[in-house]
């Protein structure tokens, strides 16, 4: 090659078993071969990548990723605490402009469109309106950092979903730069990052802390991981999807427990697997708990880069350099993974998750069933078939007849007053007509996310499912609220080429922006008449949504059950607009003439998908829409920012205000302390998500964010959400634990509350904080198993840093936010294997002493936990500090990875 590569073939030939490593370990082998310098990355790392134990080990290695991945939420903070360190750099009489990134960084504003407006021509231009008109302040940080930050390119808002962009155009295979050829990584912000895993880059998730350490030139350190192997058989039978195959994987990683490891797929099933197919699994590691889910480059790798227009001298580079440097797939490897999982794909169904976690893999033909048993163990309330309904709807459609229910007189409705055990029921009248709401009514039908719509064969299938619903005279129900969202506009081109736009608009499948919409939250408010009748009769309604992700009070806080599922099935099921239903058997609805119209009447065969894919896709659009990717529509092009190297802070900004992480931070770091005295702010349960620690969607006035900005004279129209404002810490530590849905065990009271134990009040978590913090008593929290599951959302450990918290003791911890708390100098700490904080009966009430922190700190060390109740009975056990590398110590040690950058500037 013309390049300098960090040959694995020289080690190979030296007579080191190379070729029995998983490609995603050679890949990080190469990346400590090239970057090897004796101090940051060093020969013990190359040994333990060279002999890498699969059975696993407790050694950490280096990883410098050729770039980072942010998107918009994540990335407004990145940039806030980059300018921050820029700032006070200066301030110590530094030179700003040393502080850069030194890796070329590409932030994609997807995170911030939100579905105010759906099922009109005009809803598009209404909500890109409502989005600039909210977050005018972010984007002018954005725009100058711009060009202010070198080697920061900025996608602005309406391009598309980061991670479909980073697929079909910034992924590169492999990259050149300074004379060097390599493999392509990076590390993203967004903890689906690892979605790009399908086009053979190898990539996942990070805090936004580790990233902006990334950034300035940081290796990221983690644990050498194991990886399993994923061996799938077969190809995908007819009438299922790349999202069943993708639901039903989720099911069975999670269930054989893959945290902390990598997965990297292999079998005959990856020939019949398009690369949009691969990125479709790839995507969802965060769901099965893995760091990667790693595809080889291969053939299919250089056809999808083909046919997205990369150039032919980025692809034969591609095809060179892994061939030559042992990194090409031929289906003939013998590599020796850690463990294996199989899945033979012709033994998929149509398949559904939900009703609040993605592992929760459901058969469309038991989801009926399913909503019965939830509706009962989970909600106490009897199921009442749809017919026999006590408040069932005036008009019983379907058949040849219409049944017109009598109007009940004075005395029967006294008699139809809702029990506690009644499954819920109401009449929604409008002046164009009237309905039913019950339990288990889709009130939100979303196709959303890149999981999804980077995808074309269930994009193009979806708009076939409405051209034949439409033909047979089917429409959507009128309470569903109906959203498309695509990951880039060259969706838009082949829907609209195809001519299915217009079916899908037919059921009001209008596009509503280019962005994560329903994935992440921002679904929007749900009309008023709806929104006042699951309210007044606490019904328990359902989304139906093709994202990643369905935690509580994620996609709308209004709605109790959400179930992920293709774009063809959320088609399906906004016609017949509830879930208690069999969609495999009963009908969908009736069309004019009375005749029942099932699943099977509208749904399209693989051919037929083909077809379309094959008429209506075109190289040239990928080259037309991302020729332009970098300069936005016209409001981007006329929004008025900052310009040169100086961000100049408003002190009156709600949106964007300096941290106060670096306030009379000392040159060098003071000598760590014990915690003693400590307080339980939260005493939490398991599977404790990021959403609940850090929400980011939408908060009212009576919220500590929503009083403050209300103090403010922000009006609660002009409120956003807690991710808009991810800028402003002073929103954002209010936000921290204030998601409605959290329960925090040491008060009867749901959503964000604490107690504070001097006086026993009740207040909400961030006075509680302050009140503690006024009496400088330090926090705690305590929780269960998998804490910080979820997004890699930074501001969950912010948030808990400036409330005062020093350490969280849990059952387990999710790597991205162990990861973070360390980054922020907050303790994690594991239970003894085996216990809890309810085995060890310990209630939150009680004192808290740890100790062993300022004595020979080292990884994984044993601390001692001291608990005394108000009895004065102690409770007493080691605990092993998740401090699981040197550097995290040393992180642990300047009180968090920003400082420590920053001191490490202040030093040279």
């Amino acid at each position: 090659m013309k390049h300098k590569i960090a040959s694995l073939k020289n080690l190979q030939e030296n007579g080191q078993n190379i070729h029995r490593l998983p490609f995603s370990i050679r890949i990080l082998l190469e990346n400590v071969l090239r970057n090897h310098d004796g101090f940051a990355v060093t020969d013990d790392h190359l040994d333990t990548l060279v002999n890498w134990d699969a059975s696993g080990t407790d050694k950490d290695i280096p990883f410098k990723p050729a770039r980072v991945l942010m998107q918009d939420f994540t990335g407004v903070p990145a940039v806030v605490d980059i300018t921050s360190i820029r700032a006070e750099f200066v301030r110590r009489g530094g030179d700003g402009i040393k502080i850069n990134p030194a890796i070329p960084v590409d932030l994609v504003i997807d995170h911030s469109v939100q579905v105010d407006y759906f099922g009109t021509d005009y809803s598009y231009q209404e909500n890109v309106k409502l989005e600039y008109e909210r977050n005018a302040e972010r984007y002018q940080l954005l725009k100058w950092a711009q060009q202010g930050l070198a080697s920061l390119t900025v996608v602005p808002p309406g391009m598309g979903i980061c991670h479909q962009v980073n697929l079909e155009y910034l992924a590169k295979g492999i990259v050149e730069r300074d004379g060097w050829a390599f493999p392509d990584t990076l590390v993203g912000t967004d903890s689906h990052t690892p979605m790009v895993n399908g086009i053979g880059v190898l990539g996942w998730g990070v805090g936004g802390i580790e990233a902006e350490a990334a950034m300035l030139g940081q290796p990221v350190y983690f644990t050498c991981p194991q990886v399993i192997g994923l061996k799938l058989n077969g190809e995908i039978p007819a009438g299922c999807t790349a999202t069943d195959m993708v639901l039903s994987i989720t099911k069975i990683l999670r269930d054989t427990g893959v945290v902390g490891k990598f997965v990297e797929v292999f079998g005959d099933g990856l020939d019949k697997l398009t690369v949009t197919d691969r990125a479709t699994i790839s995507n969802m590691s965060p769901e099965f708990g893995c760091t990667v889910t790693y595809f080889p480059i291969d053939d299919q790798t250089l056809d999808y880069m083909e046919r997205t227009n990369r150039s032919p001298e980025q692809i034969n580079l591609v095809r060179e350099y892994c061939q030559e440097n042992m990194l090409w797939r031929t289906g003939n490897e013998e590599i020796a993974y850690s463990s294996i999982v199989e899945l033979d794909l012709h033994t998929l169904e149509p398949t559904v998750a939900g009703p609040k976690r993605p592992q929760d893999k459901i058969l469309v033909k038991d989801l009926d069933a399913t909503f019965r048993t939830i509706l009962d163990k989970d909600f106490q309330r009897n199921y009442v078939a749809f017919d026999d309904r006590r408040e069932h709807a005036w008009l019983n459609e379907g058949g040849s007849g219409t049944q017109f229910v009598q109007e009940e007189t004075d005395e029967q409705k006294e008699t139809l007053a809702i029990e506690a055990t009644d499954l819920r029921s109401v009449k929604v009248k409008l002046k164009n007509g009237e309905y039913r709401l019950s339990d288990g009514s889709i009130v939100i039908a979303a196709i959303t996310s890149c999981t999804n719509t980077s995808n074309p064969s269930v994009m193009i299938g979806a708009g076939l499912v409405a051209k034949k619903a439409v033909e047979k005279g089917l429409r959507t129900r009128s309470w569903v609220k109906t959203s498309l969202a695509p990951g880039s506009k060259v969706v838009t081109r082949y829907l609209e080429r195809s001519g299915l736009s217009t079916d899908l608009e037919a059921l009001r499948f209008h596009t509503v922006g280019y962005g994560c919409t329903s994935c992440i939250g921002n679904s929007g408010p749900l009309p008023s008449h709806i929104a006042d009748a699951i309210d007044n009769s606490e019904m328990v309604v359902a989304s139906v949504l093709s994202g990643n992700r369905n935690f509580e009070a994620r996609v709308h806080p209004q709605v109790k059950m959400n179930f992920l599922m293709s774009p063809m099935l959320v088609v399906a099921y906004a016609l017949i607009g509830r879930v208690d239903v069999n969609l495999m058997e009963d009908p969908l609805s009736y069309d004019p003439n009375g005749n029942p119209i099932y699943l099977k009447d509208i749904w399209p065969t693989q051919d037929e998908i083909n077809q379309t894919i094959k008429e209506a896709m075109r190289k040239e659009d990928f080259k037309d829409v991302y020729d332009v990717i970098f300069d936005g529509d016209e409001e981007w092009k006329k929004l008025e920012a900052p310009e040169g190297g100086e961000f100049f802070w408003d002190k009156d900004s709600t949106y964007i205000r300096e941290v106060p992480f670096f306030k009379d931070m000392p040159t060098e770091p003071s000598p760590l302390t014990e915690i003693e005295h400590a307080r339980v702010l939260l005493y939490l349960g398991d599977s404790v998500t990021t959403d609940h620690i850090s929400p980011a969607g939408s908060f009212n006035e009576k919220s500590a964010a929503g009083k403050y900005l209300l103090g403010k004279g922000i009006e609660r129209k002009d409120f956003n959400s807690y991710g808009s404002r991810r800028g402003n810490h002073e929103v954002m530590m209010r936000g921290t634990f204030a998601n409605v849905r959290i329960r925090n065990k040491i008060t009867d009271q749901e959503g964000g509350y604490s107690v504070y134990f001097p006086t026993k009040e009740t207040l909400t978590v961030f006075d509680t904080a302050m009140k503690y913090q006024s009496d400088n008593t330090p926090l705690v929290v305590l929780a269960g198993k998998d804490y910080g599951s979820g997004s890699s959302r930074d501001w969950a450990a912010k948030g808990s840093r400036l409330l005062g918290i020093r350490a969280v003791i849990a059952e387990s911890f999710e790597r991205i936010h162990r990861s973070n708390l360390v980054g922020m100098g907050i303790l994690p700490i594991e239970f003894p294997p085996g216990e809890s904080a309810a085995s060890l009966g310990l209630t939150g009430e009680e004192e808290f002493n740890i100790t062993g922190l300022t004595n020979d700190l080292k990884p994984f060390k044993m601390v001692k936990v001291r608990a005394v109740k108000l009895s004065g009975e102690t409770v007493e056990f080691e605990a092993r500090a998740r401090l699981d590398s040197d550097i995290d110590v040393e992180y642990f040690k300047h009180g968090g990875i920003l400082h420590y950058v920053l001191r490490s500037y202040l030093n040279q």
